[in-house]
C-alpha cells in the first residue's frame, strides 16, 4: 500500500525510532544474559528479566497512557528512551541485571501507548493497518538485528557503551516526528480518578465484541511469545548443542518470519477482514508443538520462520482492530495503557508458570510440548468464540431488518 506523502512523513521516523529503541532492548535482554551466567546466577533468574520488565507495565498500567495523552507523544517517545537509557547505565555500573532491566521495562511501558497512539492520530483510517505492518516489521528485523548485535557484544567490554548510543540515537530520531499536540493536558492532574478511568476503560474495551477478541489474542501472543523466547535458548542448547551465542542468533529466524507476515497482513487481512486471520493461531501452536520433534539447526530455521510468518499474520490484524475500536471509545493513549497491561499479565502469570517448571527441573520436551498444546486450544476457543459472536450479530441484524 502507497502512503500519502504527509503519512510518509510522519510515519518514516516514527519507524525509525522504534527500530532503534527495540534494537537496544533486544541487544541489552541477551547482554543482561549473558551478567547473569557469568555472575552463575540461578536458572530461574533468566525467565525472571522479562518477569520484572513486564511487572513495570502491569504496575503503570494506569497511568502511561496518561503520560501518552498528557504530552506531545514524539516528545513522551523521547524521554522514555532516555529512561531506557538509564537502565542501561544500571547494568554498567554493575546493579543488579533484574532492576536494570526493570527501568528498562518502566521505559517501555510509557513508550507503548506513545508509539501505537500516535498512528491513529497522524494517519488516516485507511493506512492504520499499513502502518501497523511497518511498525511491526520494524520491530521483528530490530529484534533480528538486537538479538545479532548483543550475541556478538555479549563477551566483549564495549557491550553496555553501544548499547547506550543506540538509545540515545532512537531519541535522536523522535525530534523529526511531527508535532502532534497532547490529547488531554489534564491527564496527570488526578491520580486517583486514573485509577478509576483506567478500570472503566478495561470494561470498555473487554464489552465490545471487536477489541474483546483482539484482546484475548494479543494478550496470549505475547504471553507465548516471551516464553517461548527462553524456550528458544534452552531448546537451541539442549537440543541442538548450540552455545548462547548462537542460539540467540537463531531468534533472527522468527524475526525475519514475522517481518515478512506483518508485511503480508497489509495485503491479505485489511482492517475490514482482520478476524480471517484467526485460524493461523491455532496452526502457530502446532508448529510449536512439532519443535519437539527437531534436533538439526537446518530443520530448526525453517521452522522457527514458519513460526515468525503465522505470528506476524495473526498479530498486525490483531493490533490494528483493536486500536480503531480503542480510538473510538478513547483517548489512544489510554486503549493502548489497557492493551498492554492485559498483554503483560499475561505473560507475567506465563512466565511465572515457566520459572516455576525450571525451579523444578521440568523437562524441556515437555514443557514446549505444552506450550503448544495450549496455544493450539486457546486459539481454537478464541475462534469458536468469535464464530458464535458473529453469528448472534447476523441473527440480531437479520430479525432487526
Amino acid at each position: 500500500m502507497r502512503f500519502r506523502a504527509r503519512s510518509r512523513r510522519a510515519l518514516i521516523p516514527l519507524v525509525a525510532a522504534q527500530f532503534l529503541s527495540s534494537l537496544a532492548d533486544n541487544a541489552l535482554l541477551i547482554v543482561a544474559i549473558g551478567l547473569l551466567m557469568q555472575r552463575h546466577a540461578p536458572g530461574w533468574m533468566t525467565p525472571a528479566l522479562r518477569l520484572f520488565f513486564y511487572l513495570s507495565y502491569v504496575l503503570l498500567a494506569a497511568f502511561a497512557g496518561a503520560v501518552a495523552d498528557a504530552a506531545p507523544k514524539g516528545r513522551v517517545l523521547m524521554a522514555t528512551n532516555l529512561l531506557k537509557l538509564g537502565g542501561c547505565a544500571l547494568l554498567m555500573w554493575q546493579v543488579q541485571p533484574l532492576v536494570a532491566y526493570a527501568l528498562v521495562g518502566l521505559g517501555a511501558a510509557a513508550y507503548s501507548p506513545a508509539k501505537y497512539g500516535l498512528l491513529p492520530e497522524l494517519l488516516p483510517q485507511d493506512e492504520l493497518v499499513a502502518a501497523n505492518g511497518w511498525v511491526e516489521a520494524a520491530t521483528v528485523l530490530s529484534i533480528l538485528f538486537g538479538v545479532a548485535l548483543g550475541s556478538t557484544l555479549v563477551d566483549r567490554g564495549l557491550a553496555l557503551p553501544a548499547i547506550g548510543g543506540v538509545y540515545l540515537l532512537a531519541a535522536a530520531f523522535t525530534l523529526a516526528i511531527p508535532h502532534s499536540p497532547a490529547r488531554d493536558r489534564a491527564a496527570l492532574a488526578h491520580p486517583g480518578r486514573l485509577l478509576r478511568d483506567f478500570g472503566h476503560s478495561l470494561m470498555l474495551l473487554w464489552r465490545d465484541a471487536d477489541a474483546r477478541i483482539s484482546l484475548a489474542v494479543t494478550s496470549l501472543f505475547w504471553a507465548a511469545s516471551a516464553t517461548l523466547q527462553f524456550l528458544v535458548l534452552r531448546w537451541a542448547a539442549e537440543r541442538l548443542g548450540l552455545a548462547l551465542s548462537q542460539g540467540a542468533l537463531l531468534q533472527i529466524a522468527v524475526a525475519v518470519g514475522m517481518a515478512a507476515g506483518a508485511v503480508g497482513a497489509a495485503r491479505w487481512f485489511p482492517l475490514e477482514r482482520a478476524r480471517r486471520a484467526l485460524p493461523l493461531g491455532m496452526l502457530l501452536g502446532a508448529v510449536v508443538m512439532a519443535m519437539t520433534l527437531v534436533t538439526r539447526p537446518a530443520v530448526a530455521v525453517p521452522m522457527l520462520v514458519a513460526i515468525g510468518v503465522l505470528a506476524g499474520l495473526l498479530l498486525v490484524p490483531m493490533n490494528a482492530l483493536l486500536q480503531s475500536r480503542g480510538l473510538q471509545r478513547m483517548h489512544p493513549g489510554q486503549s493502548i495503557a489497557v492493551q498492554n497491561a492485559n498483554e503483560s499479565t499475561a505473560s507475567l502469570a506465563m512466565l511465572g508458570v515457566y520459572g516455576a517448571l525450571i525451579y523444578l527441573d521440568a523437562p524441556l520436551l515437555p514443557t514446549l510440548a505444552g506450550l503448544g498444546g495450549f496455544l493450539l486450544l486457546a486459539m481454537g476457543a478464541i475462534l469458536l468464540w468469535s464464530r458464535r459472536q458473529r453469528a448472534r450479530r447476523d441473527a440480531l441484524a437479520a430479525q432487526n431488518g
